[in-house]
């Protein structure tokens, strides 16, 4: 395995991160690969599943992956741009809802422990609000390295899997500022209801992204992430990239979530390639930015609340597919004829 680069001195080194990250092992992806044509099945009849348990393998390093300790980090920011009208929640909710986590009456504190995953939230610089980016840089690219050191910390290297999600108030217009800025488009391209905006609230959530955009449009993918970006965003771009650091693959969530890997995507692709996504959120721009990213959820079931719920979801599938992959048993184990 590569040498650990984190923490990051500069968001210049993500330029040349992926050379010297760890990639995937493909003896073991081809000796899972193997394995599944000798199982007692047709060959892909477990779609997805197999596919699932293969890229798990290459990205564990084992032709038989298993997953011991998942791990769930939820991260909470709070955004200056909510000053413009684009959620119909004060950002006090942020506080709340990261309390209602800490005393486990939230979905995703159900969806881990239905899932066998450990949660926890970190609030990044103490929920401060970044600024906001419709009339200056949301960060600077000092405190955007320092969310993403963060997040890249907060990676437990004995985890066999990795959850992201996030909680905070206007983090959907974050989302599609980040699709703009790195992909193009406009705010209407991208902005959707988010905690339940009505149509006059969407016109402006709109306008403050494009405002956004043209302020700031005119820089590379790492500078989108601060001018455009949040706290919690940018740690969760750290997370993932920590992850990779430490041989852990991915499941990521929803519209936020993939968002904030856009920039660390725009760098490089490969940075993401240990990742799966968990589902395909219902804000409408996700679907979008995941055909951007080349990326295919496992599953589509309506979700868009954020929290990492869809990963979550996604994990009791990962798991399944993992007990297919290493507990049946083969043709020549079984004595079944094969074809």
């Amino acid at each position: 395995m590569s040498q650990n680069p984190f923490p990051l001195s500069s968001l210049e080194e993500l330029r040349s991160l992926a050379d010297r990250l760890p990639g995937a092992d493909e003896t073991a992806r081809e000796g899972a690969i193997a394995r599944q044509a000798q199982l007692t099945k047709p060959v892909g009849s477990l779609g997805i599943l197999e596919e699932t348990a293969c890229h798990f393998a290459a990205w564990q390093g084992r032709i038989n992956p298993e997953i011991k300790r998942a791990q769930a980090l939820v991260f909470a920011g709070n955004h200056g741009v909510v000053a413009q009208g684009i959620s119909p929640f004060p950002q006090e909710v942020t506080v709340q809802m990261v309390a209602n986590f800490r005393t486990g009456g939230a979905a995703i504190n159900q969806l881990c422990r239905a899932a066998g995953a450990d949660l926890e939230v970190i609030e990044i610089d103490g929920l401060n609000p970044t600024r906001d980016f419709t009339v200056e840089p949301a960060m600077t690219p000092e405190e955007c390295l320092a969310a993403l050191n963060t997040g890249a910390a907060a990676v437990d290297p004995e985890a066999d899997v990795l959850l992201v999600g996030e909680m905070g108030i206007g983090n959907t217009t974050i989302a599609a500022a980040l699709a703009a800025g790195v992909f193009g488009g406009t705010g209407a391209d991208w902005v959707g209801p988010g905690t339940g905006l009505n149509a006059e609230g969407l016109i402006r959530k709109a306008g403050a992204v494009d405002k956004g955009v043209a302020l700031h449009g005119h820089l590379d993918a790492l500078g989108v992430m601060a001018a455009l970006g949040g706290r919690e965003e940018a740690a969760m771009a750290g997370a993932v990239l920590g992850a990779r650091a430490k041989g852990v693959p991915v499941i990521l969530d929803g519209f936020v979530c993939c968002a904030a890997v856009a920039p660390l995507f725009g760098a490089d692709p490969r940075l993401l390639d240990h990742c799966l996504v968990g589902h395909a959120s219902a804000e409408p721009g996700h679907v979008k930015l995941l055909d951007k990213l080349g990326k295919t959820p496992m599953i589509q079931i309506g979700m868009r609340l954020g929290e990492a719920s869809g990963a979550a979801v996604a994990l009791l599938l990962v798991r399944a597919a993992l007990e297919c992959h290493n507990g049946m048993a083969t043709f020549a184990e079984a004595g079944v004829t094969e074809a």
